[in-house]
């Protein structure tokens, strides 16, 4: 996203620093991995999840895993230079400041996505949970039948309209607000992508566009600080339309499309009817978030054709309620 002197961009980013450790194969990492290994034999599980802040010695990593898939997730790329070659699977999460509990679950979430892992896998995970830089700390892990991500293999029985790489990447944006909310409140969203000429004249501006006047550079969804801006323009009232290559072509549009004769479950609101009504009229594919649960929705021809359901949704705090004692 490029800023243009004397306009606000309506999203933003700050550069970060790759930071690199390496993680010796201490005498602890042994024990703890060993441990895992046995542990994935005796479960039959899938695979060996490990979670990792920077490169290990890779070789004695794979001697030690008794024949195990090994799936690798750092935050960086150069935290894994080496694993692929050395045979394991790789996961990048580019979320350094997360908890590790929301790690481990992103690495999961980006397995199944990438088709590394089936939904309803069994995943043994090793990481530092105690102390940073240290492994120590195991867990087992069953995906079950609902994990909060679609495969690319789901996604491609709806590429005769919209290509895949452009569906799985609204769809991933669509799955993150439904699990993350935004600024720790719940929202909705509504994406209609692909035929967005005849999307555009069946629909009108709801108010004020935010991205309206951006070159296209500065609304491709491939850049993710755009679609970091993207998610925070979701929440304001109305859809937001994608041409089939990926380009936010406007914001904020109500939908003018008849629900004639459309049944859809009771309980989903005006966002998931308007969905259905333009997935109807136009070639195009929607994609709505329900703000009530996170669910993700994807709509062709009137009717929902894959549902995801958010694997976590954030904490809510709450203010602490304190009545102080009566005065004597």
């Amino acid at each position: 996203m490029r800023f243009s002197p004397g306009r606000p961009s309506f999203c933003c980013a700050f550069l970060r620093c790759e930071p690199v450790k390496t993680y010796r194969f201490t005498d602890q990492f042994e024990t703890v991995f060993d441990a895992a290994a046995r542990l994935s034999q005796a479960t039959d599980a899938d695979a060996i999840l490990v979670l990792l802040e920077g490169p290990t010695e890779w070789d004695r990593l794979k001697e030690h895993c008794g024949g195990e898939k090994i799936l690798v997730a750092a935050d960086f790329a150069s935290q894994l230079e080496g694993a692929s070659a050395a045979g394991m699977e790789t996961v990048v999460l580019k979320m350094p400041e997360a908890p590790v509990y929301e790690k481990l679950t992103q690495a999961i979430l980006e397995a199944v996505a990438d088709d590394i892992l089936a939904a309803g896998a069994q995943v043994v995970a090793v990481y530092s949970g105690f102390e940073g830089g240290v492994i120590d700390s195991i867990s087992l892990i069953h995906l079950g039948e609902h994990l909060g991500q679609l495969t690319s293999r789901d996604l491609r029985q709806l590429e005769t309209r919209v290509p895949l790489d452009t569906l799985k990447m609204v769809v991933d944006m669509a799955v993150e607000i439904g699990r993350e909310g935004r600024e720790g409140k719940p929202v909705g969203a509504l994406f209609v992508v692909g035929d967005s000429r005849n999307v555009l004249n069946s629909s009108h501006p709801v108010g004020f566009d935010p991205v309206r006047g951006y070159s296209r550079d500065e609304r491709n969804l491939d850049d993710p600080r755009v679609r970091e801006g993207i998610k925070e323009v979701s929440q304001l009232d109305g859809g937001i339309i994608v041409s089939a290559d990926g380009i936010v072509e406007a914001s904020a549009r109500y939908i003018d499309a008849p629900a004639d004769g459309i049944t859809l479950p009771k309980g989903l609101g005006a966002r998931h009817w308007a969905a259905a009504a333009i997935s109807r009229k136009t070639n195009a594919v929607a994609v709505a978030v329900s703000e009530s649960n996170g669910t993700v929705r994807i709509f062709q021809n009137g009717e929902v054709t894959l549902r995801i359901e958010p694997f976590r949704r954030p904490m809510k705090w709450k203010d602490f309620e304190y009545e102080p004692p009566p005065s004597e």
